[in-house]
């Protein structure tokens, strides 16, 4: 049996007033295509200018928002929106040069015969050890969402107690808009 091949994430990137109320706004337009979010980033923006506005501190917030389905619903959903009254504009960064990160913590349950095993996988994929207790390891990593996949993969084979995954944050490269 084949099993059909997951959609392609795409993620976009938002730059909303910072007000009550805009985050679900925006998280309802995908709910009405029936489009789910992966993960959704907010913070605060970068004091800056702003079509010709110099914003004020905390005034912006950035949003970064991955989903999976269909590209032309996901167009539509764009164009939506984008005619949010509180969003100055959302962009679609599918095939576009981005720089991406995500964080991950992850504790595992492991005695002492294990350790040397773990660390050495933490080792090679740069994660660091933040709690070392007497049963369990608290791990963050941090880099491309593949990365952090790839060595969660890994660590299947132990026993995970919790994970915590931070969303991934995107920038455009150059001087492209983000």
């Amino acid at each position: 049996m084949t099993t059909a091949a997951a959609p392609p994430l795409h993620t976009i990137s938002l730059l909303v007033r910072n007000k009550p109320g805009v985050l679900v706004r925006v998280a309802l337009v995908f709910s009405r295509r029936g489009y789910n979010i992966e993960s959704l980033v907010v913070s605060p923006a970068f004091d800056a200018e702003i079509e010709g506005y110099r914003c004020a501190p905390g005034e912006f917030s950035r949003m970064t928002i991955t989903c999976s389905g269909d590209p032309e619903v996901l167009e539509q959903i764009v164009k939506q929106l984008e005619k949010l009254i509180d969003v100055v504009h959302a962009i679609d960064h599918s095939g576009q040069p981005v720089i991406e990160s995500e964080l991950a913590l992850v504790k595992v349950k492991v005695p002492l015969a294990d350790r040397t095993a773990i660390l050495q996988i933490a080792e090679h994929y740069k994660a660091k050890v933040v709690d070392y207790g007497a049963e369990s390891l608290i791990l963050r990593i941090e880099g491309e969402s593949e990365k952090l996949d790839a060595f969660l993969a890994l660590l299947k084979a132990y026993h995970i107690v919790e994970l915590v995954r931070s969303g991934k944050i995107i920038m455009a490269r150059g001087l492209a808009t983000t």
